[in-house]
């Protein structure tokens, strides 16, 4: 199983992420945000961090990475997709999943460790975990709060496409406490918090976030 790490620049967290993705059991492949070439990955993770500086708006230039016109064609046909923090922005802006990712609602950069709800286990993402199970992973961005239209929402809780919710307090002001969501298909997530950073107890909150990682392996096993 190869899972494609992509780094842009500013991104910081892609080599926390392929150290996730070797954890779970899958083969890491560096992909850089001007390659031509998806070097034969089955999965792609778009990792956090301040792509392209965050200019414009979070995830607006990298959205027209030449490696990204490869990444859009090969969701499109069902290839598993995870965007992380800044990951989630640019598939918003890529158009692959709605909504926007805007400022805190208390406009100040927050970094926690987050309890979220595991929603939906029918993703090529989260089929490890079960439904409702609460995970403990940490949270750090200055524009994660998740909004979008009345309609857009409607149909993403008919749908059953949030994948994670936020546990207490709403921490940056997400529409209906949305921590993660998914396209129509399930195989593009985007997630706010960082799985990632959460894959044992020495160098995380838990290990909790391990299962996302682990989840792509059995998802394309089977």
């Amino acid at each position: 199983m190869r899972v494609g790490v992509v780094t842009f620049p500013g991104t910081l967290d892609d080599r926390d992420a392929a150290r996730a993705v070797r954890a779970g059991g899958s083969e890491a492949v560096e992909l850089w945000h001007g390659d031509a070439d998806l070097k034969n990955v089955d999965a792609v993770i778009l990792p956090g961090g301040f792509s392209y500086g965050d200019y414009l708006r979070c995830g607006a230039i990298s959205r027209f990475a030449p490696v990204m016109t490869l990444i859009i064609e090969q969701a499109n046909k069902g290839m598993p997709l995870l965007g992380i923090c800044n990951g989630f922005q640019v598939l918003c802006e890529s158009h692959l999943l709605p909504g926007a990712l805007t400022r805190n609602s208390d406009l100040h950069f927050l970094c926690k460790d987050q309890v979220i709800s595991i929603e939906n286990t029918n993703t090529p993402w989260t089929s490890s975990f079960s439904k409702g199970q609460e995970i403990l992973i940490p949270l750090k961005n200055g524009e994660g709060s998740f909004q979008c239209d009345d309609a857009t929402l409607a149909s993403l809780e008919g749908e059953d496409r949030i994948i994670a919710r936020y546990v207490g307090e709403n921490p940056n002001g997400s529409r209906n406490l949305i921590a993660g969501i998914t396209n129509v298909r399930g195989n593009v997530v985007g997630l706010m918090p960082h799985p990632e950073h959460a894959i044992d107890a020495l160098t995380g909150p838990s290990a909790e976030g391990l299962g996302f990682f682990t989840s792509i392996l059995n998802a394309m096993v089977k």
